[in-house]
């Protein structure tokens, strides 16, 4: 079963799924967006609200109850709408199946380290994470919850951001999702 982490894990396992087969999903996580920089996080959270911290992120950000829970519940409303958007609401059963998650890369790995814990709630026969790129430390922090990590480029240095490994990478919008999602079922059809 491949799994693509959308946006930018749709296209990726995409290939993956032309080249391996099997069945084919979308697992919608979100990064639990810092509020004043939301290409920063501080953590992520799955479907069900499951959630990981960065907590030296989160310390340093010194948010209080109220408005942790306020940025989960926004993500949950994005992750529903877009589970919508994709058509992307039930999980198909894993149990006793080989589940690959799959992304454009890991940053800081927490939104895979999320996926990665839920999907290991499903009873997979294995569990293994397959990324183009990523950072040493979102390999060692994934690896605690995967029982493999596939990364052909694992970046090392004190800042590492996906966009870095790509010659021509930018944020798909979800119509764009949506035709990839569409042209793939008309060729299974």
């Amino acid at each position: 079963m491949v799994l693509a982490i959308p946006n930018g894990g749709v296209p990726v396992a995409l290939r993956v799924h032309a080249r391996i087969g099997g069945d084919f999903g979308i697992l919608v996580v979100r990064k639990l967006h810092i509020p004043w920089n939301r290409e920063a996080g501080f953590g992520a959270v799955a479907p069900d609200g499951t959630t990981v911290y960065n907590e030296r992120v989160r310390r340093a950000l010194g948010l209080g109850e109220a408005e942790e829970r306020a940025i989960i519940d926004s993500e949950l409303a994005e992750i529903s709408r877009r589970q919508s958007e994709y058509h992307a609401r039930d999980l198909p059963r894993l149990e006793g199946r080989v589940a690959i998650l799959v992304d454009d890369g890991l940053a800081s790995g927490y939104s895979m380290l999320v996926a990665a814990r839920f999907v290991r709630r499903h009873n997979p026969a294995e569990l293994v994470v397959a990324v183009p790129t990523a950072s040493r430390d979102a390999v060692r922090l994934v690896k605690t919850s995967a029982d493999r990590v596939v990364c052909p480029n694992v970046r090392t240095g004190p800042a590492f951001a996906v966009a870095d490994a790509y010659r021509d990478w930018r944020d798909l919008e979800d119509d764009e999702v949506v035709a990839l999602l569409q042209s793939f079922g008309a060729q299974r059809d």
